[in-house]
């Protein structure tokens, strides 16, 4: 087998090839005849699928530079070296199935990166630079032990497919609703109990699958023209200790940290709280690099709002009007049976609370 591999690479070398395919080989290290000497300059792709490494070398981008596709799937791989983000042209890198517990800041450096998958592996955080992969079209970290996402994964301002299923989380943050190219958006399978309340309200966001979570009730209304895949949600109605939940009829609506106040649809002023975020959120909009002299919470709120009135789109902060309409009464009854989950308006006054409707 080593001497196969051998003449492989070695025909590689001579014929100057762009591909390489070394899946299913037994490989337990990285050959060293693909780093020997001046390494193969011309290679493009590399394909190592369902062999036994464990790492990967310092000096890849120094032998391999012009590396585009790396495939790795099925290894055994515990660690990726720093050096990873020396390989400036990659666009491509596929790392799942394998034995990932951290990954590395410098992988933020592959500023090439289009599509990135990490799924099954033993990732319990995901570095704060991913965000800087700004060519990120796609992303896959299912089947990890995640309890959250960065808030600086908004920065990808190219991600198209987010695929986040089988994980831990209890949330996503409110920065994701920021991806306007995103297209689909799948978190099945986690311990979410609720979603973000602009979620849908970009026109790109067309598949959104939120199934097998129990403690999911609410649905953004911005979803409903959307194709939503829910089976499973709603099952249970609990709310953790500290969390603000909304009852609203024969439903439990879990609600985000900075909720303070629930509007009803009898209430005539705004609380003065929320009216002095909308008016600073206005100035700031207007003028971004004005230095408003808020604590660093307040000023990442005006960045982010809450969400934005499902009706007139004014910019919350503190306090929401919510309306509910429930799955079984809408023309999505018959395509999700097995759940109780509803959709849920959140308007920005007693006045657009009233005037809602979902089907408008």
């Amino acid at each position: 087998m080593a001497t196969e591999i051998q003449e492989t690479i070695f025909m590689a070398k001579k014929e100057r090839h762009k591909n390489l395919f070394l899946n299913y080989r037994n490989l337990n290290k990285f050959p060293v005849e693909l780093l020997k000497d001046e390494g193969l300059q011309f290679l493009e792709r590399l394909y190592m699928k369902r062999n036994s490494l464990t790492t990967l070398p310092d000096n890849l981008a120094q032998k391999l530079p012009n590396l585009i596709e790396l495939y790795l799937h099925s290894n055994n791989i515990v660690i990726i070296p720093e050096a990873i983000g020396n390989l400036t042209r990659l666009q491509s890198l596929d790392l799942s199935n394998n034995a990932l517990q951290l990954l590395c800041p410098e992988v933020g450096r592959l500023r090439s990166l289009r599509h990135f998958r990490l799924s099954n592996n033993k990732l319990k955080c995901l570095p704060p630079e991913v965000g800087n992969l700004h060519e990120l079209e796609s992303l896959d970290v299912s089947m990890n032990h995640l309890m959250s996402l960065p808030d600086r994964l908004h920065r990808c301002a190219s991600l198209q497919n987010l695929t986040v299923d089988h994980n831990l989380l209890s949330h996503i943050p409110r920065q994701i609703c920021c991806l306007h190219r995103l297209n689909q958006l799948s978190i099945a399978a986690n311990r979410l109990t609720f979603l973000p309340l602009d979620l849908g309200r970009s026109r790109e966001l067309q598949f959104v699958f939120v199934d097998n979570n129990a403690d999911l009730k609410g649905l953004p209304s911005y979803l409903y023209n959307k194709v939503i895949g829910c089976s499973g949600c709603g099952v249970t109605s609990r709310v953790l200790d500290g969390e603000l939940g909304v009852a609203l009829g024969e439903v439990l609506v879990s609600l985000p940290a900075e909720v303070k106040v629930v509007g009803l649809e009898t209430d005539g002023v705004v609380p003065l709280e929320e009216l002095a975020m909308r008016t600073l959120h206005h100035m700031f909009h207007h003028n971004p690099a004005a230095d408003l002299g808020l604590p660093k919470s307040l000023l990442d709120l005006l960045h982010f709002p809450m969400g934005h009135c499902h009706r007139c789109s004014q910019a919350m902060f503190t306090v929401i009007y919510p309306k509910l309409f429930p799955l079984r009464d809408t023309a999505l009854a018959g395509v999700h049976r097995s759940t109780t989950v509803s959709f849920v308006a959140y308007c920005c006054s007693s006045h657009c609370l009233r005037a809602f409707d979902l089907q408008g």
